[in-house]
């Protein structure tokens, strides 16, 4: 007991102090931020964006995709470019160019060697110069850079408008025309972009050859590259994290482990009766495995439109269901479905645990139940209506698409969210309370499972923290609280404490042992977890102290995972240990999947692109898809699909239950996702990062690379891997089936009887 409570001791602290620097970081972000200007004129005094546009043009974009639509310094989705690298390139040909002409009267190509490089260094010099004036609030370009922007300007104004000559050009991006209709917005929009190219370009004031993003993205023509920084501190990240790993290592190697008890010699929940509540939640999870069919659905579509641009096969889909709905779809209904899961198991789990059924409980699982099921209907059709019909930002951001990747919903659906979340908090802690107020050898768990509900449902007031207005780099900031910390922090160590409660109960391991493991274990994954989010912001316009930090609590994320295929053997073990536990077997196996995919999607995969050096060259190309389906999948998927049939277990008739029908599901979901990842975004990545060091990012992300032939062949050496994959998911949707079926004739059964 001693022990433990050091350990929970030694967790507040670390929680406290890393989320103190965390704050701390955030409000260096706010006041060293690139800054706005009220206004982008010439010399001559000609506007070029006047007050307000830069934030209308932010507001523009975010509405017509945003991040579903191509990416602002490196942040969305990869199939159109990255604006920021997209515009710094052109405004940089554009304004060589008009030099070559005026002074050589001839093409920037055809001068010789020592022309050429007398404009580079120019080009350079007049890109990296900072013209914002404080006192003014106004960024003042050269008369030459000025008709270098209105250039670029009419090739945004035409693109996101309806120009007939660029019509090529947005299929190969997936866009629709008039993506921005309003006349005002799409006169803004470039205002937004330009701002977002000139922060990535223009140095930082007292500085030589760092810009605002830490010379982010890769520009040989302005010598935008990546700073020393950058280089020692992921050389240090990587010492790092092996001297971590050999310590962990050692600790382990030191530790004298208990054996696991010897387990029962019948199943100590065969006898479990599910209380109303408990039956109540069986419903989420068909829900869940409808949307696991949604969220498959759209992503072979939104796949195929990196071929096809705006059709299917020929048809022309697009006119219904644009890349940007059916993206939208795709990564929202993969949060929402696994978080459906592990709520419904927290709330199945609660009743069994503490032996109490509130009252009214089960009347507040069904509230709850429809009030999500009202969110994810609601915030989807809007974001589909407001996509489709255009109906503009304040739309977009209330009720439609607000264009931020994972957290795509309305502020609206964000509101009654939370406040199912917390609602769901109250149903699971009232649960739970007689376990939580009575000593036993398992009350660690319980608390630790209570407290990260708690933050679970209290950290998702993030995603309320950014308005319309706000600063671009304070809403990546504050999405990535949510996206890394909500999602990836919190859910994983309520998802951890219910496992380890659930082997605990079948008398798999001991109360005693899980308690000071999970403390333990939480501890590390938050030490570096916390504060590793900064590794989503070495770019995003904030301070390159930020590139410090991120890089070594990033590195220490890796270090618990080093040691997971061991927890997976253990599992295994656990799975032979008597002839009952086969009745868990793919519940357990879903579980020893998670240990393989958290070593190499999160760990390996993960990994390679979080030092700062790497993340230079390829945030935002198909090494991150890679590592986010293997992760998002592969550990929060496989996670949400073994508690979902571990629940299934105690909600379904034994003789219902089909292993025949789990067998393929888990293998076609494990063997189809890894073909998935090493067969096709594995190597798509290593293109393109060949193209991002040798040519830049802009060339990484353009047309004449994503739709070069060996890219496109790539695209479609996905197929075979999706076909398993989905496979996999169909046997699922199988074997929910036949589960309903057998309650439908139990119940008509029991009907006939008593009549």
């Amino acid at each position: 007991m001693h022990a433990t409570r050091k350990l929970w001791t030694w967790l507040a602290v670390i929680c406290v102090l890393s989320f103190a620097v965390l704050g701390w970081v955030g409000a260096q972000i706010y006041q060293t931020a690139p800054p706005i200007p009220k206004q982008v004129i010439s010399a001559d005094n000609a506007v070029l964006f006047s007050e307000g546009q830069v934030d209308r043009g932010q507001q523009a974009w975010l509405s017509a995709g945003g991040q579903q639509l191509g990416s602002v310094w490196g942040h969305g989705s990869y199939l159109a470019p990255d604006w920021s690298a997209d515009w710094l390139h052109r405004e940089a040909l554009e304004l060589r160019q008009i030099w070559a002409q005026r002074d050589h009267g001839a093409n920037f190509d055809d001068l010789n060697k020592s022309q050429q490089a007398a404009l580079n260094a120019r080009l350079k010099e007049e890109m990296r110069r900072n013209t914002y004036d404080a006192a003014t609030g106004a960024i003042i370009l050269s008369a030459d850079r000025a008709a270098a922007v209105r250039a670029v300007t009419r090739h945004y104004t035409d693109l996101f408008g309806d120009a007939r000559g660029l019509d090529k050009l947005r299929e190969q991006y997936a866009m629709t025309a008039n993506s921005v209709p309003d006349a005002d917005d799409l006169r803004a929009l470039p205002a937004f972009i330009f701002w977002s190219s000139w922060a990535a370009a223009a140095d930082r004031p007292g500085e030589t050859d760092l810009s605002y993003t830490s010379n982010w993205p890769h520009e040989p023509l302005i010598d935008n590259r990546p700073t020393a920084e950058a280089g020692i501190w992921s050389i240090a990240s990587v010492i790092l994290m092996i001297g971590a790993i050999a310590a962990m290592v050692m600790a382990h190697s030191a530790a004298k482990e208990e054996e696991d008890p010897v387990p029962p010699k019948a199943d100590p929940l065969f006898s479990l009766k599910a209380t109303p509540s408990m039956k109540a939640t069986r419903k989420y999870f068909f829900v869940v495995i409808g949307l696991i069919l949604a969220q498959v659905g759209m992503g072979v579509v939104t796949a195929h439109y990196a071929v096809e641009g705006n059709s299917f096969f020929g048809y022309p889909l697009a006119e219904i269901l644009p890349f940007v709905v059916s993206r939208t779809i795709h990564t929202q209904f993969a949060v929402l479905w696994i978080a459906t899961a592990w709520l419904a198991t927290g709330l199945y789990i609660a009743p069994a645990i503490s032996g109490h059924e509130p009252r009214f409980q089960k009347l507040g699982v069904n509230v709850l139940f429809y009030a999500l099921l009202f969110i994810v209907v609601g915030s989807t059709a809007m974001g589909w209506l407001g996509t489709l019909q255009h109906k503009g930002t304040a739309f977009a951001f209330w009720l439609g698409n607000q264009g931020l990747e994972f957290t795509s919903m309305g502020r609206i659906w964000q509101i009654l969210l939370f406040v199912g979340l917390l609602f769901w908090v109250t149903l699971l802690g009232r649960a739970l309370w007689p376990a939580l107020k009575n000593p036993s050898s398992s009350r660690g768990l319980i608390v630790m499972v209570f407290l990260s509900a708690l933050c679970i449902g209290g950290f998702y007031a993030t995603s309320l923290t950014w308005g319309r207005h706000s600063h671009y780099s304070m809403i990546e900031y504050w999405r990535w609280w949510l996206v890394h910390l909500w999602v990836e922090g919190f859910f994983e160590v309520f998802a951890t404490a219910v496992i380890a409660l659930l082997f605990t109960r079948l008398g798999l391991i001991r109360a005693a042992t899980a308690n000071n493991a999970i403390v333990l274990e939480t501890i590390v994954f938050l030490f570096g977890g916390i504060l590793g989010t900064l590794h989503h912001l070495y770019f995003t316009g904030t301070p390159t102290f930020v590139i410090a930090i991120g890089a070594m609590f990033s590195a220490l994320e890796v270090v618990p995972l080093s040691l997971i295929g061991i927890e997976a053997w253990r599992n295994y073990q656990r799975s032979k240990a008597a002839p009952w536990v086969s009745s868990y077997r793919w519940s357990i196996l879903c579980f020893i999947a998670v240990g393989f995919w958290n070593t190499v999607g999160a760990g390996l995969l993960g990994f390679s692109i979080n030092t700062p050096i790497a993340l230079y060259y390829m945030q935002g190309l198909n090494m991150t898809a890679a590592h986010g389906h293997a992760a998002l999948f592969g550990v929060y998927g496989m996670l949400g699909i073994g508690l979902l049939l571990f629940c299934l277990r105690g909600l379904s008739s034994r003789l219902a239950w089909s292993d025949a029908l789990l067998r393929p599901m888990f293998w076609c979901l494990n063997i189809g996702l890894a073909m998935m990842v090493f067969i096709s975004l594995v190597p798509a990545g290593i293109y393109q990062a060949w193209g991002s060091i040798t040519h830049g990012m802009w060339f990484a992300r353009s047309p004449e690379l994503i739709h070069s032939k060996f890219m496109e062949t790539l695209v479609w050496l996905r197929v075979p891997g999706d076909v398993v994959f989905a496979v996999g998911t169909l046997f699922l949707a199988l074997f929910a089936w036949r589960l309903m079926v057998a309650r439908k004739e139990s119940n008509a059964a029991a009907v006939a009887d008593h009549a």
